[in-house]
Formats: structure tokens, C-alpha cells, sequence
């Protein structure tokens, strides 16, 4: 908390040290934090063009005209401009644990409702086929255990690029990844997995410090590198659909849903602190339960015309 009859900040050192709150004390993602600062970068060009030399003097009306604007204006998608408000009320909520406001004026900001999007997914018989990669040249071991590991345990691309080898418990079938704001968890991994990392591993001829996939010159493989990874194999294997990293992880989801119905389960598994993150996987589940009861109940196969 900021002392009484403390400095007012600027309005452009404000959102910088907010930034770095949210890298140093929350541990976002760069990826994160870079949206808040697109975010906050209009904001404080409102206020300059205000005038204003507090972020006390922000109104309501000043936040609700500015969305509207961007949403007219730039034209950006109902979950964009849900994003921007978002991080508008985070950052006057910081600005108020400051004393640098009393109130905030983006707490009642009004903004599009999205339309709610299901994950992709790939079904059983296309998962196998791209993850069953022939061949034993260094590239194929590496990448069918780069895509046995991402479906087997629903990584997120910076979970697979952040592993080594000590995480990995092949003895129990268990690996320790870190998650979002650093949270650490253990998640289970196939019988598939562990004899493709096994394959890897013997190949790569690893430490425990090393990670666990690597790219160039034994270095981390970076995102970019897993997505183009990805990509190429999916190519290869005759899986037309767009396939990314976070594919694999719905497709892990989806199917271990649909398997065992337990929600719980998945969301530990993915690592998700709202459990109501998770039960988008229920919509993905009740659509495959409506195309099986369609196909096969007597009562609901449509009649040949």
C-alpha cells in the first residue's frame, strides 16, 4: 500500500510498474503480459489525450466510451475487447492497493458477449495416426516422443519445453511439470510415452538436466519449433486438419472425458484452477454422446425418404 501524501505516480510509470508486477510477484507468461500491455497502451493514450495527469481523474464513462470506440472503430472480436476489460479492471485494482485510486472505473464496464467457442479436437483414429510416427532416425524418435507425451498428458507447449529428465518418474509413470504462475504439478504418462521417452533417451544419450526434448545443439525446444514440429508431422501423416500443441491437449481431454466422466479427474490433469475452465470439455463429450444416440437408438434414426 501506497503511504498517504505518496508521490503520484505518472500515468505511463503506472502501467509500467504494473507490468512488472504482474512478471515478478504473479509470474505471467511473457505472452500474457504483452496483452496487458496492448491493453493498457490504449488506455493511457485516452488519458493523455484527456489530459490527465492522475489515474484518479479516470471516470466510468471515459472506459465505457473508449471500449465502444475500439469496438467500433477496430472492429475486434467480443473475447478481444472482454480481455481489455479484464485487464483494465486488474490494473485499477492494483492502482487502488496502491492509494493511487479510490474507486474503479472499469468495475462496471460493459462489453459484447462472445459466442462460446468448443475446442477442437482430433477424434481416436486420427490421434493415432498422427502420433504413430515410423522409423527410427533421430528426427522420428524425437518427435513421436514429443506427440506421445503431449497427448498422453495434456501439456501445454510451455510445460513440454520447460521439463528435464529428473522430472520424470518412469518408474511410476509420473511427471513433474510447471504450470501457470509457476504452480507445480504431477501428471501421469502412458505406457506409450514412457517406451517412446525411454527410445529418446537412449538415443539422446540425456542427463537428468538436460531437457527433455530437445532442438538445436541439444538447447531447449523452443514453441515455435514444437508448432513447426507439429505441423510437418501432421503433413506427413495425413492428418489434414490444423494441428497445434493445444489440439493434442483438448484431444487429451475430450478423450479421457468421454472415457471416464470424470471432470475432477481432467481437471487436475490439466491443471486447471477453476474447474468451470474444464467443463467446456462436457459440451465436446455430450456432442459425441448426441452423434452415437443418434446413430444407433431405434427411436432417433431418421426414417429413409
Amino acid at each position: 500500500m501506497a503511504e498517504a501524501g505518496a508521490t503520484v505516480l505518472p500515468i505511463d510509470a503506472a502501467v509500467a510498474r504494473f507490468l512488472a508486477y504482474l512478471r515478478d510477484q504473479r509470474h505471467y507468461s511473457p505472452s500474457t503480459i504483452e496483452h496487458y500491455g496492448h491493453a493498457l497502451a490504449a488506455l493511457s493514450a485516452r488519458a493523455r489525450e484527456l489530459g490527465l495527469r492522475r489515474w484518479r481523474a479516470f471516470e466510468p464513462q471515459q472506459a465505457q466510451a473508449l471500449l465502444a470506440e475500439l469496438h467500433r472503430r477496430r472492429a475486434y472480436a467480443a473475447t478481444t475487447l472482454r480481455g481489455i476489460a479484464s485487464a483494465w479492471r486488474s490494473f485499477f485494482r492494483w492502482l487502488a492497493r496502491e492509494g493511487e485510486v479510490a474507486t474503479n472505473p472499469a468495475q462496471g464496464l460493459r462489453s459484447p458477449r462472445p459466442q462460446r467457442k468448443l475446442p477442437q479436437v482430433l477424434d481416436t483414429d486420427e490421434m493415432a495416426q498422427l502420433v504413430e510416427v515410423p522409423g527410427d532416425e533421430p528426427d522420428a524418435v524425437r518427435d513421436r516422443a514429443l506427440l506421445e507425451l503431449l497427448y498422453s498428458s495434456g501439456l501445454r507447449v510451455s510445460e513440454l519445453c520447460g521439463v528435464r529428465w529428473r522430472d520424470l518418474d518412469a518408474a511410476d509413470g509420473t511427471l513433474r511439470v510447471t504450470g501457470k504462475g509457476r504452480k507445480t504439478r504431477i501428471v501421469p504418462v502412458g505406457s506409450r510415452a514412457l517406451a517412446a521417452l525411454a527410445a529418446l533417451r537412449a538415443q539422446d544419450r540425456c542427463g537428468d538436466d538436460d531437457p527433455l526434448v530437445r532442438g538445436v545443439r541439444g538447447r531447449p525446444l523452443t514453441p515455435n519449433g514444437v508448432r513447426a514440429r507439429l505441423r510437418r508431422r501432421a503433413l506427413e501423416q495425413g492428418v489434414w486438419k490444423r494441428v497445434y500443441p493445444h489440439l493434442l491437449r483438448h484431444s487429451c481431454a475430450s478423450h479421457l472425458l468421454e472415457s471416464s466422466g470424470d471432470l475432477r479427474a481432467v481437471q487436475e490433469l490439466l491443471g486447471h484452477a477453476d474447474i468451470g475452465t474444464t467443463q467446456i470439455y462436457t459440451h465436446l463429450d455430450f456432442q459425441h454422446l448426441a452423434r452415437v444416440y443418434d446413430a444407433a437408438h431405434p427411436r432417433a434414426r431418421r426414417r429413409a425418404r
